[in-house]
C-alpha cells in the first residue's frame, strides 16, 4: 500500500517566524489599518459596497442591519458578525465620527457609552454624502476589483472617495506591532487645504494650517497646546492636549454651579460615568470640600454635567482641580498610520494630501477616460445616423432588396450589392460606395422609423453637438492637469458647500491649570478609635463635655494635628500612616470609618499593636518588644515617612511584635511570658536601635515559651494587673537584669 503522505522537516524557529509574519501582515493590511487614499478598513469599505450593491441608497427605505451584516459577511467579510455590526454602528454614530456615513434607524447607542440595540432590531442606509462622494463612480471603472476570499465575488479594493476621509473622519486601530490613532478635522477646513496644495505642492505644512489650524472632534473641547501642532502635523504624531467647556452659572442662595458643556474627545463612552465618580471621589477624599452635589443632565441636545458649590467656593480653582486630577482635561494620542502603496507608513499632513490628490487624480483620469471612449462610441453612431438620414431612399431600397441582415449589413460597410434588388443603375452604383462602420450599421440596422421625423432629426443632430462638445472637454481635462485639477477642485467646492459645518472645537495657547490648595488653619483635635476598628477625630471642646464616657468606650484616645498622620504599629511589624485629614471630623455620636479603609492596614491579616500621633512620635523615643522577647529603642523621628507604609521593626522568621510604646515617664519594663515568667528591669538596660535592627534579647526562654504581655511601671507611683485571678503589684516584682531568667509566679 503506498503512502501518500509528505512529511516536510522544517526549522520550527523558521516556520514560526514566517508564519507570524504572516499573521502579522494579514491583520495590518486586511483588517486594522485604514487605507490613506478612502480612510476606510476593509470592513468598513466593504460594509459600505455591499450597501451600495443592495442598493440601499440615502432616499430608499431603511433595511435591517441584520440583512446588511449578514450579506457583507456572506460575501466579502468572513470574520464574524461582531466586528461587521460594530463597525456599522460606529459608522452611524456623530459623536464619534466627524461625518457619519451611514444613517441609522434604531437605536444604535450615545455618547455615555450604552451599547447599540442588537442588529436585528435596528435599520440602516447610506448617507447622501456616502453615496455621492464615496461610491458614486464606481460603474465608470476608476478603481481596480480584487476577487473575494471565495473567488465568487468581485470588490473594490479601494473606494473611489472624492474628500480625504482620512482626516475629516479620523481611524483608530489595533494591528500587530503598531496602532493607528488619527484626529477627526473639520471637512470644509480639509477641503482649503486639500485645494491650496493642489495649487502649490511646494507649500509648507505651517502654511497648510492656515487653511486647515488642527483637528476639530466631533464633541467640540478646546484644544489647548497650539504651539506643538505643527510638530505633530510634520511627523505625524504627538500628543494633542484637550480640555472639555466650562461654563459657570448663579444658582439659589448665591452659589455657583460648574456647567460642563462640552467634553474632551477621549471621553466619550463609559469614561463619562469615570469622571462622575473621579469628581464624587475629590469629595469623599476630601481633596476638595466645594462640592454639594453633582448631577448629570446630558440629553439629546448635548451634554450637561452640573456641579453645584457650595456658597463662598473659588469657582475657577474648583475647576483647574478638575483639570488636574480628573478627566476633563486629556490627552490624544496621534499616530497617523495608515496604508499607503500596500505598507504601513506613518505620515505627516502634507504627505496624506499629496496621498489623496494623487488619487484624485488617478481616479479622475480613469473616469474621464471611460467619458471620453464613451462620448467617442455616441459620436460614431450619431454621425453615421446623420449620414443615413441624408440616404435614407437608398438604405430603405438596400433593406427592401436584401433577403437577410447580414446581406443588408454587408452592403452598407463594405458596398457589397451581390444578391441585392435595386430599383435603378443608380441607386446601385451609390450602394457600393457606401462605407459605414460597423457600429454604424448596427445603428442603422436598429433604427425604428419614427427617428425619420423631422423633430427627431434635429434632436439627432442637438444631441451630436453635446457629444462633440463633451469630447472637447473630456480631452481636454485629460490632456491639461490644470483643467483635470479645476475639475476636482469644482467638485470639492460642492462638498464643501453642500455638507460643511462650522468648526466645533476650539484651539488656542493654555497655560497649564495650577491647582492651590486652601491653606489649612493647624489646630489640635482628638482621635478616637473603638475596640471594632472605628475611627473619627472630634474637636478638643467636644471631647472635654464627653470626657468619660469617650475613654471608657474607645480603645485609642489622644490628642493629634488636624495637618498631621496618625501611626499605626502592627505585630507583623509594619507601620502604616494615614493622614488626619482623611478621618470624618464630626460629631462624638458619629460612627467613624473602618481604619482599614483609610490605610493600608488589613484586619485580616495584622493586628494593631499601638497607634499614636506622628507628633507624639516625633518628640519621644519607642521601646519595641517582640514575643521572642528581642528589645531595643528608637528614636520616633526615624518613623516621619512620606510612604504610606513603611517596616517598622526587622523581625527574625516565626517572630512578632507584642508591644510598642512611647517612653514617657516610665522607668522599668515588666515582661511577661506565657508560662508564668515576670522579668522586671530599669529601661536604661535597653539599647537604642535604628528601626531596621533586630534588637538584643530581653529576658531567657523555655523552649515553647513566649513573651505575651508588657507593662510599665513609674518610681513611686504603684502598678498592679490582674494575673490568673491573682492581684499583682508589679512594683514589688524583684528587680533583674537584662537577658534574666525572671520570676515564675504562681497561681
Amino acid at each position: 500500500m503506498e503512502d501518500n503522505n509528505r512529511i516536510i522537516r522544517t526549522e520550527y524557529s523558521e516556520e514560526m517566524q514566517k508564519s507570524f509574519i504572516d499573521y502579522a501582515m494579514s491583520v495590518i493590511i486586511d483588517r486594522a489599518l485604514p487605507d490613506v487614499r478612502d480612510g476606510l478598513k476593509p470592513v468598513q469599505r466593504r460594509t459600505l459596497y455591499d450597501m451600495y450593491e443592495l442598493g440601499i441608497r440615502y432616499d430608499k427605505p431603511y433595511r435591517k442591519s441584520a440583512r446588511i451584516v449578514g450579506d457583507t459577511m456572506g460575501k466579502y467579510h468572513p470574520h464574524g458578525d461582531s466586528s461587521i455590526y460594530d463597525s456599522l454602528v460606529v459608522m452611524t454614530q456623530d459623536f464619534k465620527k466627524g461625518m457619519p456615513l451611514i444613517d441609522g434607524h434604531g437605536n444604535f447607542g450615545n455618547i455615555e457609552g450604552d451599547g447599540a440595540a442588537a442588529m436585528r432590531y435596528t435599520e440602516a442606509r447610506l448617507q447622501k454624502i456616502t453615496q455621492e462622494a464615496f461610491l458614486a463612480d464606481l460603474d465608470k471603472d476608476v478603481v481596480d476589483y480584487i476577487p473575494n476570499f471565495d473567488e465568487t465575488e468581485k470588490e473594490p479594493s479601494v473606494l473611489p472617495v472624492k474628500i480625504p476621509n482620512f482626516l475629516i473622519n479620523g481611524s483608530e486601530g489595533i494591528a500587530v506591532g503598531m496602532t493607528t490613532s488619527t484626529p477627526p478635522h473639520n471637512l470644509c477646513e480639509v477641503i482649503d487645504a486639500t485645494k491650496a496644495y493642489m495649487l502649490d505642492e511646494s507649500i509648507s505644512t505651517a502654511e497648510l494650517m492656515r487653511y486647515m489650524p488642527g483637528p476639530d472632534f466631533p464633541t467640540g473641547g478646546i484644544v489647548t497646546n497650539k504651539d506643538e501642532l505643527l510638530s505633530i502635523y510634520e511627523t505625524g504624531t504627538g500628543k494633542i492636549k484637550i480640555r472639555g467647556k466650562v461654563e459657570f452659572e448663579k444658582a439659589k442662595g448665591g452659589k455657583t454651579n460648574v456647567v460642563i458643556t462640552e467634553i474632551p474627545y477621549p471621553m466619550i463612552g463609559m469614561n463619562i460615568s469615570k469622571f462622575l465618580s473621579d469628581v464624587a471621589a475629590l469629595a469623599e477624599t476630601k481633596k476638595t470640600q466645594d462640592i454639594v452635589d453633582i448631577s448629570n443632565q446630558s440629553s439629546k441636545e448635548g451634554i450637561r454635567i452640573v456641579i453645584e458649590l457650595r456658597k463662598d467656593a473659588d469657582a475657577e480653582n474648583f475647576v483647574n482641580l478638575l483639570y488636574k486630577k480628573t478627566r476633563l482635561e486629556d490627552t490624544f494620542g496621534v499616530n497617523m498610520l495608515a496604508i499607503y502603496n500596500g505598507r504601513p507608513e506613518t505620515m505627516g499632513l502634507k504627505q496624506i494630501l499629496k496621498a489623496n490628490v494623487d488619487f484624485q487624480f488617478e481616479i479622475a483620469t480613469r473616469k474621464y477616460t471611460n467619458l471620453l471612449n464613451h462620448e467617442l462610441e455616441k459620436k460614431e453612431i450619431q454621425e453615421g445616423l446623420i449620414k443615413a438620414c441624408n440616404v435614407i431612399d437608398l438604405i430603405i431600397e438596400i433593406l427592401r432588396g436584401s433577403r437577410d441582415r447580414s446581406m443588408a449589413k454587408a452592403c452598407l460597410t463594405e458596398g457589397k450589392i451581390d444578391g441585392i434588388r435595386f430599383k435603378s443603375k443608380e441607386s446601385k452604383i451609390m450602394a457600393t460606395q457606401l462605407m459605414f462602420t460597423e457600429r454604424q450599421a448596427n445603428a442603422i440596422l436598429e433604427m425604428r422609423l419614427y427617428k425619420l421625423i423631422g423633430l427627431e432629426i434635429e434632436a439627432l443632430i442637438n444631441d451630436h453637438e453635446e457629444t462633440m462638445a463633451n469630447i472637447y472637454r473630456y480631452e481636454d481635462i485629460l490632456e491639461r492637469r490644470d483643467s483635470m485639477a479645476q475639475v476636482i477642485m469644482n467638485e470639492l467646492d460642492s462638498f464643501k458647500k453642500e455638507y460643511g459645518r462650522k468648526r466645533r472645537t476650539v484651539i488656542e495657547n493654555v497655560e497649564e491649570a495650577v491647582y492651590k490648595e486652601k491653606e489649612i488653619e493647624e489646630t489640635e483635635i482628638i482621635f478616637l478609635m473603638d475596640r471594632f476598628g472605628y475611627a473619627k477625630t472630634i474637636d478638643v471642646s467636644t471631647y472635654e463635655r464627653n470626657k468619660e464616657a469617650a475613654d471608657t468606650e474607645n480603645k485609642y484616645v489622644f490628642t493629634c494635628k488636624n495637618t498631621g498622620k496618625v501611626c499605626l504599629f502592627t505585630n507583623t511589624g509594619q507601620l502604616h500612616t494615614i493622614k488626619v485629614m482623611d478621618l470624618p471630623f464630626g460629631k462624638f455620636r458619629d460612627k467613624g470609618i473602618p481604619i482599614d479603609n483609610v490605610s493600608n492596614y488589613n484586619s485580616e491579616k495584622e493586628t494593631i499593636v499601638y497607634i499614636t500621633s506622628q507628633t507624639e512620635l516625633n518628640l519621644r523615643q519607642v521601646i519595641f518588644v517582640t514575643a521572642e522577647s528581642m528589645m531595643k529603642i528608637v528614636d520616633g523621628g526615624e518613623f516621619d515617612v512620606s510612604k504610606r507604609t513603611v517596616a517598622a521593626t526587622k523581625l527574625a522568621d516565626g517572630d512578632s511584635v507584642v508591644s510598642v510604646m512611647s517612653i514617657l515617664e516610665q522607668r522599668n519594663i515588666v515582661l511577661q511570658t506565657k508560662e508564668g515568667f515576670f522579668l522586671r528591669l530599669p529601661i536604661e538596660e535597653i539599647p537604642e536601635k535604628k528601626k531596621g535592627a533586630v534588637g538584643v534579647r530581653g529576658m531567657k526562654l523555655n523552649a515553647k515559651d513566649v513573651v505575651e504581655a508588657v507593662y510599665y511601671t513609674q518610681n513611686g507611683v504603684e502598678t498592679s494587673i490582674q494575673y490568673k485571678e491573682k492581684s499583682i503589684i508589679l512594683n514589688n516584682l524583684k528587680p533583674g537584669k537584662r537577658d534574666g531568667k525572671g520570676t515564675k509566679i504562681r497561681v
